[in-house]
């Protein structure tokens, strides 16, 4: 059962990322959004049915996907982090009660909530100095967004000067939208100039925000409610209703359905009474949000992965239709997982044309037994990414086909493909390709990433250009990245390349043979080793020579090396199989190797920097603490928070590398470890004393 369940959860990382960049990054998402809600949904039931199998980098640890390539890129100083969902009533239940734990409230104290709807939009953050709009940047991935300043002031939604004294530094966020007047009056001029029709509001407005040229967005009628903040150099108020009524005076929309709630009863009667308004809005919503009023509160309850403890969106009820299944396509990924697309014949659904969903792995479609020509059921909860959820048997027509899942790759070479056995020996979910890098499909989309915003990100060298020197057997593995110079005069006459542009990719590819330990990690492409492992890994080991040592002593099975490595905050067992296997497999400590050696003039081919040191704000910043027994003054969560603020790592298990252990009553196993290792060990107070007057991060508001 544990092999199976970590290899849906792979499969269920992979498909999320892929929907995540189509939805924020290309505003061109294949499915609505029933399908990623119930795929975020089994995720977060198997990692919490199985916590070895949480990943740093998985989907619900972080938000967004990396931001487009075609406008600069803007770092948050606050991050745009995202809400958790709620889908019923004792989801809200439980979401107010974690709360009451959390604090520690009493039955009898009234906590008191914010509810307003959740726009169906763009989310933008706004930064003001001196009352001065200077920058306007999209979410993005959370930490680093686009720039989309010049057409951000053109809406007449947005003051480009704030009313009243305000912080010297001012980050407003809210939500920018386009009405269904505006997109109904937009497909009209759409259809009479012979142009593709928009799918739904949402994605009109990002598409207007983001085109390159700023006449374009002014043409479109596009609105913004302001909701939250980032960072302020003072707060002008002690709550989240007090802080609406500041953004209103300061020039801002809110929305005016925005109500003050004291109860669980109250919020729920709200959503009830906007569900049934939402038909005659004139503006999209899938949700109503709630928000605990108390900006102190807030503080204290902080975060929990990428979601605030202090807020929850209650989506709205999915809704369905029915359309034909036209075709199944195959996808290969960058791992060499199969994954069958439903084609579908398009439909509208709640605004939004379908005409794709992922269809999981071959036992889904036999669960299914969804066939060619079937009519199927499509849901699409809140807004854009759909589900099937079955077949109509009763419509099933005479000549149906049966789909027959590939047993060879769609790649040219025709490799074939199996099912992943577990460790007992039972066959798992996912279909892959046994062509590894040799696969064509599988080597690209591994230089891919290598060259990606996260890792090398090189400018100029897209999809098309991998594809082409692969073609050209010019670019086979990373390290010949690096080597393209000595190709120069070869891509000048290549078709579509002149002096100028080569010259320009030749320097971007020369601007980054310096990167850092976190980047250099992340490309390697290992299973399971996102973006937030890989900056563990880094802060964990320091060095790449640290790091590759210990990698390829893990892969030897050295004990020791595992445990150290099982040891630092936020890698568990699914990551450290992960690199074992990478640096156990010969081809992949040869292209490591290649790329970390010498060019022809003896100078290394990339040069990587030693990880960042955490800034010394606070006596445990870049220390690892460990917190075991019942702490007093606070719980475990509240305490873990607040480590995780001053920059300290929070790690489950004590070793030599830890720094203090926080005891409360009761310590078991933990305290005695301790002792015997030497680790400096704490009780609450002296923890409380030793952190006292260190600052933590503003929570900021989510969305």
């Amino acid at each position: 059962m544990k092999e199976k369940a970590a290899a849906r959860a792979a499969e269920l990382r992979e498909l999320i990322a892929y929907h995540n960049k189509r939805y924020y990054q290309l505003d061109a998402p294949e499915i609505s959004d029933a399908e990623y809600d119930a795929l975020m949904q089994e995720l977060r039931e198997l990692e919490a049915a199985h916590p070895e199998l949480m990943t740093p980098d998985s989907p619900t640890q972080r938000v967004g996907a990396a931001p487009s390539a075609t406008f600069a890129k803007v770092r948050h100083s606050v991050p745009m982090l995202s809400l958790g969902n709620a889908f019923g009533e004792e989801d809200v239940r439980d979401f107010v009660e974690r709360i009451r734990r959390f604090l520690r409230l009493p039955d009898s104290e009234e906590i008191v909530f914010t509810a307003e709807p959740k726009i169906d939009g763009l989310s933008m953050s706004l930064r003001y100095e001196r009352g001065v709009l200077v920058t306007a940047a999209t979410r993005g991935d959370g930490y680093e967004g686009e720039d989309v300043t010049a057409n951000i002031r053109t809406l007449h939604d947005i003051p480009k000067k704030l009313k009243g004294h305000v912080p010297e530094i001012c980050e407003v966020r809210g939500e920018v939208y386009m009405t269904r007047a505006a997109f109904r009056a937009l497909n009209e001029q759409q259809a009479a100039a012979g142009k593709p029709l928009y799918a739904n509001p949402r994605n009109s407005a990002a598409g207007s925000v983001r085109q390159l040229d700023p006449k374009i967005t002014a043409s479109r009628a596009l609105g913004f409610f302001a909701y939250s903040w980032g960072a302020l150099s003072h707060m002008p108020a002690t709550t989240q209703s007090g802080m609406l009524e500041w953004l209103k005076g300061c020039g801002f929309a809110t929305n005016p359905l925005m109500r003050v709630c004291r109860s669980v009863e109250e919020l729920l009667a709200f959503h009830n009474e906007i569900g049934l308004a939402r038909a005659s809005l004139d503006y999209e919503i899938d949700g109503v949000v709630y928000k605990v009023d108390r900006l102190d509160w807030q503080e204290r309850l902080g975060f929990v992965s990428r979601n605030p403890r202090w807020a929850i969106a209650h989506k709205f009820p999915a809704e369905k239709a029915v359309t034909r299944l036209n075709d199944i396509d195959i996808q290969v990924g960058r791992t060499g997982t199969l994954t069958p697309v439903a084609k579908l014949e398009p439909i509208s659904v709640g605004g939004v044309v379908v005409s794709n969903a992922t269809l999981h792995n071959e036992d889904y479609i036999r669960s299914l037994d969804v066939r060619i020509g079937d009519f199927v059921t499509i849901q699409r909860a809140g807004d854009v990414i759909p589900q099937v959820l079955g077949v109509v048997l009763e419509k099933r027509p005479p000549h149906a086909t049966p789909y027959e899942f590939p047993r060879k790759c769609p790649c040219p070479l025709k490799t074939d493909v199996v099912r992943e056995l577990t460790a007992t020996g039972e066959q798992g979910a996912r279909s892959r390709c046994t062509g590894e890098f040799a696969c064509p499909f599988q080597k690209t989309e591994h230089l891919r990433h290598f060259v990606s915003r996260l890792a090398f990100d090189i400018e100029g060298l897209g999809e098309k250009q991998i594809q082409l020197f692969y073609e050209k057997g010019w670019v086979r593995a990373p390290a010949d990245i690096f080597r393209l110079k000595a190709r120069r005069e070869a891509l000048e006459n290549e078709e579509g390349f002149g002096e100028v542009s080569v010259r320009k990719l030749l320097n971007a590819i020369e601007a980054r043979r310096e990167i850092s330990l976190e980047r250099f990690i992340y490309a390697l492409g290992i299973r399971q080793v996102g973006e937030t492992t890989a900056r563990a890994l880094a802060r964990g080991y320091g060095s790449w020579q640290a790091f590759h040592d210990a990698a390829l002593r893990v892969a030897k099975g050295d004990v020791e090396a595992r445990q150290e490595m099982d040891a630092l905050d936020q890698i568990g067992d699914t990551v450290i199989d992960s690199i074992a296997a990478y640096f156990n497999e010969a081809h992949n400590v040869a292209i490591v190797e290649d790329l970390t050696g010498k060019d022809a003039s003896g100078q290394p081919l990339v040069r990587i920097l030693d990880a960042e040191r955490p800034a010394k704000d606070s006596p445990i910043a870049g220390k690892t603490v460990v917190f075991t027994g019942s702490l007093e003054k606070m719980t475990r969560e509240e305490a873990k928070a607040l480590a995780e603020r001053l920059g300290a790592k929070v790690s489950g298990s004590v070793s030599k590398k830890t720094d203090f252990v926080v005891a409360g009553a009761e310590a078991g196993s933990k305290l005695k470890k301790a002792t015997e290792l030497g680790v400096q060990v704490l009780d609450e107070q002296q923890f409380l004393d030793l952190v006292n007057g260190a600052n933590g991060a503003s929570s900021g508001g989510g969305r």
